[in-house]
């Protein structure tokens, strides 16, 4: 009986191949990914009633839902009473994920290596629709015992950070108003974009420049020093960055080089990724190579 309709969905065209493979979601699964999916840093602790109300599913199923996803790891009790919290299987799932991930396999030595050549914390930032996500980083020992806070898997506001800033470095003005719909955007600090178009302005400034510079941008005393990572596509796919625990980045950290070895760092990895610029691109397919 499976035959004829694995037949049809390989056949399967416009609404009728659509129809056809939502036969083959799992609405117990479905839901309890989406119940995963409702916990974020900014809300780390959730109830039933809660989830029930924002994914329109009845309460009962919500709870029974709740302690299968508990019984598995993916959740764990936030306190006596019914809320919940990301449990330990989720997080062993986020690094399982993170270790297949070919940029931290091919960046983090380059992140080491910057790391000792400038002393401070360097990490490499992908963007995940509006948030930046850390996906690897190369801890100072001088900065470990810093103020600076943010690890694997911290996510971050990409409008408000500078990581975000130059992550978006390739986006229209059209793509981004699509990113950002409402038009206005959340103030972090008296530094972040209050809108769409004075996003686009900063944005389009650190892409001329070719690196971005945050004194203080999102967490006061904390700097950045950021420049993107480009693939064979030449798509920004990730950034390389410099965390300087220092209201500013002043004028002897630039004279000692940080900028230009944030930007080769990112240029190397960039390399490692196979990225060639538009020169380099018309003459390997000159040769054939492309």
């Amino acid at each position: 009986m499976s035959e004829p309709v694995a037949k049809e969905v390989e056949g399967a065209d416009g609404a009728d191949g659509v129809k056809a493979e939502a036969n083959y979601v799992v609405p117990g699964l479905e839901r309890g990914l989406r119940i995963l999916a409702e916990f974020s840093p900014r809300e780390p602790v959730l109830g039933a009633p809660e989830l029930s109300k924002r994914l329109g599913i009845p309460r009962t199923t919500v709870f029974r839902l709740l302690q299968t996803l508990e019984s598995l790891g993916f959740l764990e009790r936030a306190d006596k009473d019914r809320n919940y919290r990301l449990g330990v299987a989720v997080l062993r799932l986020g690094f399982e994920y993170l270790s297949s991930l070919e940029l931290t396999d091919l960046g983090l030595p380059v992140i080491e290596s910057l790391r000792d050549a400038t002393g401070f914390t360097t990490h490499i930032v992908i963007r995940d629709g509006r948030d930046v996500v850390f996906v690897a980083k190369a801890q100072s020992q001088a900065s470990a015992f810093s103020s600076v806070r943010v690890n694997v898997g911290t996510r971050l506001p990409a409008h408000a950070t500078t990581h975000g800033h130059v992550l978006m470095g390739d986006l229209s003005l059209k793509e981004l108003h699509a990113l950002y719909p409402e038009g206005w955007l959340d103030c972090v600090t008296k530094m972040t974009p209050e809108s769409v178009d004075a996003l686009y302005q900063v944005i389009r400034e650190d892409a001329l420049r070719g690196y971005g510079i945050g004194n203080s941008a999102f967490e006061r005393g904390i700097s950045v020093v950021t420049a993107p990572v480009r693939n064979d596509t030449q798509k920004i796919v990730a950034c390389i960055t410099v965390t300087v625990p220092r209201p500013e980045i002043d004028d002897t950290l630039i004279e000692q080089g940080l900028i230009d070895k944030v930007q080769r760092a990112a240029a190397e990895l960039s390399r490692r990724l196979n990225y060639r610029s538009d020169e380099e691109s018309t003459y390997l397919k000159a040769l054939g190579l492309r």
